[in-house]
């Protein structure tokens, strides 16, 4: 019956005294004292001084009937007024119940207030006529007690009172917002844009280390002078419970493997891709600076209005006088526009999250201010979260998990590749000028000879043998103190002398005098950078020393030949001096320290990791005498640093005692095998020296294996390859996981053919990233599990598939078309993972393959059942969203899965009782039971021992699902608290089973 109709039957002088009856008035005034003041405070029934139930049900009966007393047709068949008058007595008796305010009541109208009221009450029981006429004649009364609630003295003055107090909340809520976005004005837009283009001018070139170019010519444009490299960590395995023991979780979410992943290993430009806050190490010259730079420059280009701001913060320039860490408002302290960026610009950036915040140098501030330092980087992780940050640190400066607490990713930058140090000497050579005939020279070169190969192992060091290989038309040095020394002289006299210009001409052995004394300086206050009034008193200082010198003038006339003819020194800026790399200075330190004798003052900063090269170098620099000396007094402090440090300088010791070289092995030998990761790295740093201290295959047991093995990789050399194919036919999953990782850093065609194509069984996860390392495979000892790249291409992929059989694939980020005709016959493939395939829509050539372990994520265009169909011997399946129809029914008879994931899907599970060999079944984030046949098919299940559900599908599971093998039960959301009648209703159905989370991994 329609309200209106009702309204007619109904009038207000009926129906006003019957609700003044069930409601109470109140006094004069806005009623804020007793706020916030409920609905049923008002009801009469609550007094029990006014209404009792049989009141209110005489009420029900005086509604019902005048609504029935207009002529026409009746609504209710005879004999249902009595129902609907009861049904509507118990109906409005709810209104004590409501914990609604009589404003938000008004607001919602008498439909939405009625239908609040219905859920408050019982059902009704009426038939369907009933039920219609009992709900219009709520709403039609509804209406009336909306109207006694704006009738009364204080509904206006405390709706007043409410709408003042929500409109300043509104505009709190929108000055919060605004606060956080660019100013309206647009002077932090206008700042924004300007700040991105200094930035990208800034940072955009690099010096070209060596070249005889006039000056200012000599810088490299950025673009042209990046490689990108790569980053490794070594991942923990994450442990779940399981119903009787634990199982490491992989990158399938569970089942047991590698623990390769794209996380695994990155290239440097996508570390901030997939890690928000990474703590990146790296050796002197290994390219941190240049990184940085990169970052900042590709912000500042591609960022646009909301896009990441980049903050490039030095600290070597930002605590040079020993200021404090700079807060977020002094961020462009180190740069020309300090001070001019609208106030608060900064905080509003942080504060919505969108900063790229590129620490530079933690161990290039003193060893006692990185507790400070890390104390800053704290406060300002908790003043500002959700923004990207990258902290760079050589690898001894801090410990392993310094910035761990914070969740910061730990990533070292591993040695250039082969592929690496190929593309720096060809990009070199092209900003060079410098000939196809010279850089084909080098290359063959670094091909053909493993010592000088071992040396190019940074960018800075590709830098100075393509500098010096240009210089002396092919001929290069050897050693690492010979390459250090010739670079020196080709900086300090080979250019102007070359350019013969008019200047007074100066020896190489003068200046030098000078730049260590500078050098030395910097050490010894933990510091790479200094003010140029300093730089002169000491250049001022040396002078009378070196007369040689005073032909170029005072103090400040030497600087500034030095800064502007030498290379060798750089200024930042207008009051600062630097070397143009750390490793310069370190070179140019020890030899200072060793002219003044302070061998002692060497060694007591053995376990200061801004000590080390600058120990290793005076090694190298030093007479017989002063080796012996430094490294007999490294043996005596006998720390594991300086043992370590001892082990690593023989390589520089040209000549030694041997007693003492065996006394330095022989004190190694307690750190062989290394105790953890860490120490294995820092282990194989020191080079192949390790080599022949560490224990053979079949020496050791599994633990001391895997890192002996990181160890020889580490090193680098081809004579670890010989050592590393003596695992090939180790057992331990993870020997056999660290012989297949980081191959690209020897040649790959000899790593290949003694390592790869020897291991037995065959490499799982070989993670191939370019069409050059698929052509390097040679044979195998049985079909080899590999890891398709995106950068690989289809023509590669199917050239090495006809010449080779594999028995797993994964395919990540593939670009291969539209079908996956290559894998059509290659019936030795088990295992098929497709990732991010979204073109892919003909599974045809699948069809009929002995798949056993297949994952895809595909486009949602791809149908999936007949593939399904056609796998009689599918064992796991995961799928991921973004894929065509399929369901429980298209299996093969024959197949007999043990394990389906499907992690954000809501499937049907018509079907899937028919899978009783079923051990474990993921049902998906979204998956909501469907009614009792659901059940009935999980039931089905009589070997399933794990399952994964969200939390709201587990009181169906305790109440209906019958599946006595259970053992495991996981939840997809942690986020909501598990109701606790649930939670033991859970246990008693299946007592044997343990309550976890389901990781929400990225991996597949």
């Amino acid at each position: 019956m329609d309200a209106s109709v009702m309204g007619i039957r109904l009038a207000s002088g009926v129906v006003t005294p019957l609700v003044r009856k069930l409601l109470r008035g109140e006094g004069a005034g806005a009623g804020l004292v007793d706020q916030p003041v409920r609905i049923s405070a008002y009801v009469s029934l609550r007094e029990q001084r006014a209404l009792s139930r049989d009141d209110l049900r005489r009420l029900a009966d005086k509604l019902v009937a005048q609504a029935l007393r207009a002529p026409g047709e009746q609504p209710l068949p005879p004999g249902e007024e009595a129902g609907v008058a009861a049904a509507l007595a118990v109906t409005l008796h709810a209104l004590g119940d409501l914990t609604l305010q009589d404003a938000q009541a008004v607001e919602m109208g008498e439909r939405a207030f009625a239908a609040e009221l219905r859920r408050a009450a019982p059902a009704t029981g009426l038939g369907r006529d009933a039920e219609l006429f009992h709900d219009r004649l709520l709403e039609f009364t509804c209406l009336h007690i909306l109207h006694f609630f704006t009738t009364r003295s204080t509904y206006i003055p405390r709706a007043l009172v409410e709408s003042a107090r929500r409109q300043a909340e509104t505009i709190a809520k929108i000055d919060a917002v605004l606060a956080r976005l660019p100013r309206q004005d647009g002077r932090d837009r206008d700042f924004e844009a300007r700040y991105r283009t200094y930035l990208a001018k800034r940072h955009s070139s690099l010096t070209i280390f060596g070249l005889d170019l006039p000056p200012g010519s000599a810088r490299w444009p950025l673009d042209a002078a990046y490689v990108s490299l790569e980053a490794t960590r070594f991942r923990r395995p994450r442990r779940l419970r399981g119903g009787g023991g634990s199982a490491d979780v992989g990158r399938d979410g569970g089942i047991p493997g590698p623990a390769h992943g794209p996380h695994a290993t990155l290239t440097t430009d996508e570390v901030l891709e997939h890690e928000s806050r990474v703590l990146l190490r790296g050796e002197a010259g290994s390219g941190k600076t240049t990184l940085i730079k990169w970052l900042a420059v590709c912000a500042s280009r591609d960022g646009a209005d909301a896009g990441p701001v980049p903050y490039v913060l030095p600290l070597r320039t930002l605590t040079r006088h020993g200021e404090r860490l700079p807060a977020a408002k002094d961020f462009l302290a180190a740069t020309a526009l300090s001070g001019q960026s609208p106030e608060g610009w900064e905080d509003r950036v942080l504060s919505a999250g969108r900063g790229l915040i590129l620490v530079d140098g933690i161990d290039e501030i003193p060893e006692a201010e990185r507790a400070l330092a890390r104390g800053w980087l704290t406060d300002l992780l908790a003043a500002y979260p959700g923004n990207r940050w990258l902290v760079t640190s050589r690898p001894s400066a801090v410990r392993q998990d310094w910035l761990a607490d914070e969740e910061f990713t730990d990533l070292t930058l591993a040695p250039m590749s082969r592929a690496d140090v190929a593309a720096f000497v060809t990009r070199w050579h092209g900003a060079a000028e410098a000939g196809e005939d010279l850089r084909g020279q080098l290359l063959e070169a670094l091909a053909t000879k493993p010592e000088l190969a071992r040396l190019a192992t940074n960018p800075l060091l590709c830098a100075v043998i393509c500098a010096l290989h240009r210089e002396r038309r092919g001929f290069l040095p050897s050693g690492r103190k010979e390459l250090y020394t010739a670079a020196l002289s080709m900086m300090l006299l080979g250019r102007d002398q070359e350019r013969e210009l008019r200047l007074p001409r100066l020896a190489e052995e003068p200046q030098v005098q000078l730049l260590q004394r500078l050098a030395y300086w910097l050490i010894r206050n933990g510091r790479t950078e200094m003010g140029q009034g300093r730089a002169r008193a000491l250049i001022t200082g040396a002078l009378p020393a070196v007369p040689a010198a005073q032909a170029l003038g005072d103090g400040p006339a030497v600087l500034t030949y030095f800064v502007e003819r030498s290379g060798l020194l750089r200024a930042p800026t207008e009051d600062t001096v630097e070397f143009i790399h750390r490793t310069f200075q370190d070179f140019l330190g020890a030899r200072a320290a060793l002219d003044e004798g302070s061998l002692g003052e060497l060694t007591r900063h053995a376990d200061d990791d801004q000590w080390e090269d600058v120990i290793r170098m005076a090694v190298a620099q030093g007479r017989p005498r002063e080796r012996a000396a430094i490294i007999g007094d490294l043996l005596i402090r006998d720390s594991d640093r300086a043992v370590l440090l001892a082990l690593a300088s023989l390589e520089y010791a040209a000549e030694l005692e041997p007693e003492l070289r065996e006394e330095v092995r022989t004190a190694a030998r307690r750190l062989i095998p290394p105790k953890d990761e860490s120490a294995a790295r820092a282990l194989g740093r020191i080079g192949p020296l390790v080599l022949g201290l560490l224990p053979r295959c079949g020496e050791t047991g599994d633990d001391d294996a895997y890192l002996s093995v990181i160890a020889a990789r580490e090193a680098g050399s081809e004579a670890a390859v010989g050592y590393l194919a003596g695992y090939c036919r180790h057992p331990d999953d993870r020997v056999r996981e660290t012989l297949t990782r980081g191959w690209q850093r020897f040649d790959t065609r000899q790593y290949a053919a003694e390592v790869l194509a020897r291991m037995d069984p065959p490499p799982r996860d070989l993670v191939i990233e370019s069409d050059s390392l698929l052509a390097a495979l040679s044979g195998f000892t049985g079909p080899p599990d590999l890891f398709i790249d995106h950068k690989v291409t289809r023509g590669a992929l199917t050239r090495f598939l006809a010449r080779q059989p594999v028995s797993g694939l994964t395919l990540w980020s593939f670009s291969g078309g539209t079908d996956a005709e290559f894998l059509r016959g290659h019936t030795s493939l088990r295992r098929l993972t497709v990732n991010f395939w979204s073109d892919l829509r003909d599974l045809g050539p699948l069809h009929g393959l002995p798949l056993e372990d297949v994952v895809l994520h595909l486009g949602s265009r791809t149908p999936l059942g007949p593939a399904i169909a056609a796998w009689p011997r599918l064992r796991r399946l995961k799928l991921h969203s973004g894929h065509g129809p399929w369901s429980f029914r298209d299996f093969s008879p024959e197949a007999r899965p043990e394990v389906i994931d499907l992690p954000d899907a809501d499937p049907d599970l018509s079907g899937l009782g028919r899978l009783t060999s079923l051990r474990r079944l993921w049902l998906g984030y979204d998956w909501r039971p469907g009614g009792r046949a659901a059940w009935a098919e999980l039931s089905a299940l009589e070997n399933l021992r794990e399952i994964a559900v969200h939390p709201e599908a587990l009181a169906g599971l305790a109440d209906f699902a019958d599946l006595p093998s259970l053992r495991t039960v996981m939840l997809y959301d942690d986020d909501k608290e598990l109701d606790t009648e649930v939670g033991q209703r859970l246990r008693r159905r299946f007592p044997q089973a343990e309550l976890d989370i389901a990781p929400q991994l990225y991996d597949i």
